[in-house]
C-alpha cells in the first residue's frame, strides 16, 4: 500500500483466536502496546530526576506524582463505564492521543526550565487519560484471544512491557545525566502518539445498539459493583494491592530516587530498575509456555519478594544487592500479573470486564496519594531507613493475607467458573 493511502482498519466479526499472533488485530494492538510501553518505561526515572533537578525537593516530586494520581483515581470508575459502553479501540485511540499531548507539555516544561508548578495541571490531564486507558485495556484481550490463547496473549504483552522496563530505565538514566530528563519524557510523548496510529489500524466489532430499556451508565456501574463486591477472591486481592501500591509508590518511587541521589546515583538507580525489568522479562517469557492450573497461591506467595528491595533500600544496600533483590521482585510481580490477568479474562464476563476492572483499579489505587504525600513527612519525622524497612514488611504481610480465603486458592484457569 502506498504511504499516502489511508490506513485500512483490521476488522472481523470474531477476532478472538487461540493463536493471537495470527490475528492482524492483535498484532496491531501488540505493536501499539509495545511502543507506548517503551516510552513509558523511561518516564519514572526521567520525571523523578527531572523534578529533583529542577526543585531539589522530594516534596515537589511527591506533589507532581499526586497531581496525576488523584485525578486518575477520581475518574477511574467513569473510565470503566465508558470502556464497557463504547468500542474499546476508539476509546484507546483517543486516550493515547491525549496522553501524548499532555506528556509533551511536561517535556516542554522540563526542557525549557519553566516553573515546576506548571507540571501540576499537565500531570492531572495525564492522570485522567490514564484513568480512561487502564480499564479499556483490561477488556481488550478477551476480544482478541480465546482459550489457551488468553494466557499466551497476556504473556506476550507482558514480555513486551518488560523488555521496555529492562532497557528504558537505563536509557532514561543516561539521557537524564547527559541532556536532562525532559528529553526522555519527550520520547514518552512520541510513543503515545505512535501507539495511537497503531490502534487506528485495528477495529473491534461494534457494540450492540442500545435500546430504551438498557440501563444508564450509573445502572451499569451498579452492575459492576454488585459483581465485584460479591466475589471475595477479587476484592481480597484488591485490598492487598491497595496496601502494596500505597507503600510502593511512596517508598520505592519517592524515597528510592531521593536516597539514590546520595548513594548509587541516577545511573545506579536506572540499573536497579532495569534489573527488575530483566526479572520480569524472564517470568513473562516463561509464562508463554508455562501453565499453572491454580496459580493464585504461588503468585501471591512469590509477591512477598516485592518487599525485599524496600527493606534493602532502607538499609542503604549497594547497587549489586539492590539489583539482585529487584530482579527477584520483578520475577514475582510479573508471574502474578500474567496469572491474575489470565484468571480475570477467563472468569469475568467480557461485557463486565472493564467495569469490574475499574473497581479493582480504583480500590488498588485510591490510597496511593496517601503514600505519596505521607512518606516524605514520615521520612522527615522518623528517617528514611525505618520508613523503607517498615514499608517492606507491610508488603509481605499484605500479600499473604488473601491466601486465607479457600475460594482464592481454588481458582482454576482450566474451567470458566470459579464456584
Amino acid at each position: 500500500m502506498p504511504e499516502t493511502d489511508a490506513p485500512t482498519p483490521v476488522s472481523s466479526t470474531r477476532l478472538a483466536s487461540e493463536r493471537p499472533l495470527r490475528s492482524p488485530a492483535f498484532r496491531w494492538y501488540f505493536t501499539g502496546w509495545s511502543i507506548t510501553n517503551a516510552g513509558s518505561a523511561m518516564s519514572p526515572v526521567a520525571l523523578a530526576f527531572g523534578v529533583l533537578e529542577a526543585t531539589g525537593s522530594a516534596a515537589w516530586l511527591s506533589a507532581v506524582l499526586a497531581a496525576a494520581t488523584v485525578p486518575m483515581i477520581a475518574t477511574m470508575l467513569l473510565g470503566g463505564g465508558i470502556a464497557d459502553r463504547y468500542r474499546r479501540d476508539t476509546v484507546l485511540r483517543l486516550t493515547s492521543l491525549g496522553c501524548g499531548i499532555s506528556q509533551a507539555g511536561v517535556a516542554a516544561v522540563l526542557i525549557t526550565h519553566q516553573p515546576p508548578v506548571l507540571l501540576l495541571p499537565l500531570s492531572a490531564c495525564n492522570g485522567v487519560f490514564q484513568a480512561l486507558t487502564t480499564p479499556t485495556m483490561r477488556g481488550i484481550v478477551p476480544q482478541l484471544a480465546s482459550g489457551r490463547g488468553i494466557q499466551q496473549a497476556n504473556s506476550l504483552l507482558a514480555s513486551a512491557r518488560n523488555i521496555s522496563k529492562l532497557l528504558g530505565p537505563s536509557a532514561a538514566g543516561l539521557l537524564t545525566v547527559s541532556v536532562g530528563g525532559g528529553w526522555a519524557i519527550a520520547a514518552d510523548a512520541g510513543s503515545f502518539l505512535l501507539a495511537a496510529v497503531c490502534f487506528a489500524r485495528m477495529s473491534l466489532p461494534d457494540r450492540p445498539p442500545r435500546t430504551d430499556g438498557d440501563p444508564s451508565m450509573l445502572g451499569e456501574l451498579r452492575q459492576g459493583w454488585h459483581y465485584f463486591s460479591s466475589r471475595p477472591w477479587i476484592w481480597s486481592v484488591t485490598l492487598a494491592f491497595a496496601v502494596f501500591n500505597t507503600v510502593n509508590m511512596g517508598v520505592w518511587n519517592i524515597l528510592g530516587p531521593a536516597i539514590a541521589v546520595h548513594t548509587i546515583g541516577a545511573g545506579g538507580w536506572g540499573l536497579v530498575l532495569s534489573a527488575r525489568g530483566a526479572g520480569a522479562l524472564l517470568a513473562t517469557t516463561a509464562m508463554v509456555k508455562l501453565t499453572v492450573r491454580r496459580p493464585m497461591g504461588p503468585a501471591l506467595s512469590l509477591m512477598t519478594l516485592a518487599g525485599v528491595p524496600m527493606i534493602l533500600l532502607g538499609l542503604h544496600a549497594n547497587t549489586l544487592w539492590l539489583a539482585a533483590a529487584a530482579f527477584a521482585a520483578g520475577v514475582a510481580a510479573e508471574f502474578f500479573t500474567v496469572a491474575w490477568s489470565t484468571v480475570w479474562h477467563i472468569h469475568i464476563p467480557e461485557r463486565l470486564s472493564s467495569r469490574v476492572g475499574a473497581y479493582d483499579e480504583f480500590g488498588s489505587f485510591a490510597s496511593i496519594p496517601v503514600g505519596q504525600l505521607s512518606v516524605p513527612i514520615l521520612a522527615t519525622a522518623f528517617g528514611t531507613a525505618p520508613v523503607a524497612v517498615t514499608g517492606g514488611a507491610l508488603t509481605v504481610a499484605a500479600m499473604l493475607l488473601p491466601l486465607l480465603l479457600p475460594s482464592l486458592r481454588r481458582i482454576d484457569i482450566s474451567t470458566p467458573d470459579v464456584f
